[in-house]
């Protein structure tokens, strides 16, 4: 489709811009707000007025439904519990990356696809790197967060899964916006569990602009416009162009925290991240060598 033009790259910046930043603004969030109200709030906003003017995309409802609960419940109720106190930013950036290879597996296991070679290499990185986080717990990362975002990470993958069901050229857009309905009931009921009753109503109450700017932010950047754009960028050129630009995702999470939070960045979290990040390298390379060998036309014999 040719070189992709100098506006569409500074667009996809933006997006994994303000996806890595983003982890900061969780952080800040989560200062005043209950983890799970935060998320509820984060998807209401992201239907409501939206879902008034944005079409529902031409896909099932059940697919919206369980799209909504592991994107909302699974995903970002688990994320959100663990930055309260148990991962920081930029880990939490890094770790929740592993989406990329239980997405993987998933796909091998529903389709019978088998991994390249390749694959099992950058898996191994991934794992090592995991591996370094988990014998360096501190403060800044405790068992319990790192098994949250992993679980998180599962959570995604398998909202990837629904996803890849709807076929190709489904609007995003649409897709987040009537799919954050469903994920509203089951995070208010876990927050009512979880948080509490005068949690919630505290939190709400004694919410600062900067918390309420927080809560937008995830709503309307992170959510709309992020998955939105990410979606139309994905329309317009292959996958094998854009999808590499996720690899600055952690980058952007690290050096925002490290920037406006302090987060100390020693050896073993650099060590954990250039293993991490180099598996997610090897595997976009061996997703583009299955790519162009599927592509070359076949010889009869």
């Amino acid at each position: 489709m040719g070189v992709m033009p100098f506006s569409h790259l500074l667009l996809a910046l933006a997006v994994v811009a303000v996806w890595g930043t983003n982890f900061v603004v969780i952080k800040l969030g989560l200062a005043e707000l209950p983890p799970f109200l935060f998320a509820v709030l984060r998807f209401a906003l992201s239907a409501f007025p939206f879902l008034l003017f944005v079409r529902k995309p031409a896909v099932a409802w059940w697919r919206l439904a369980a799209f909504g609960v592991l994107l909302g419940a699974g995903q970002f109720g688990l994320l959100f519990l663990a930055m309260r106190a148990d991962i920081s930013p930029g880990l939490a950036s890094l770790v929740i990356q592993t989406q990329v290879f239980f997405t993987i597996a998933l796909v091998a296991l529903t389709t019978g696809e088998r991994f390249k070679p390749l694959q099992f290499g950058a898996l191994a990185l991934a794992v090592a790197g995991m591996g370094v986080i988990a014998l360096n717990l501190e403060a800044s990362v405790t068992a319990w967060g790192l098994a949250l975002v992993l679980a998180a990470a599962l959570c995604w993958a398998l909202g990837n899964l629904v996803v890849r069901g709807a076929g190709r050229g489904v609007d995003m857009l649409g897709f987040m916006v009537w799919s954050s309905v469903f994920a509203v009931p089951p995070l208010l009921l876990m927050s009512l569990v979880f948080d509490g009753w005068p949690a919630m109503r505290d939190g709400v109450l004694h919410a600062s602009t900067g918390t309420w700017l927080a809560v937008a932010w995830q709503a309307v950047g992170n959510t709309l416009f992020g998955y939105g754009a990410w979606g139309w960028l994905l329309n317009r050129h292959p996958a094998a162009t854009i999808t590499p630009m996720a690899l600055l995702v952690p980058v952007f999470g690290f050096s925002a925290s490290a920037w406006w939070l302090g987060e100390s960045l020693p050896a073993w979290k650099l060590g954990a991240a250039a293993l991490v990040m180099t598996g997610l390298l090897l595997n976009l390379l061996a997703a583009r060598t299955r790519a162009a060998s599927s592509a070359l036309p076949s010889v009869s014999r």
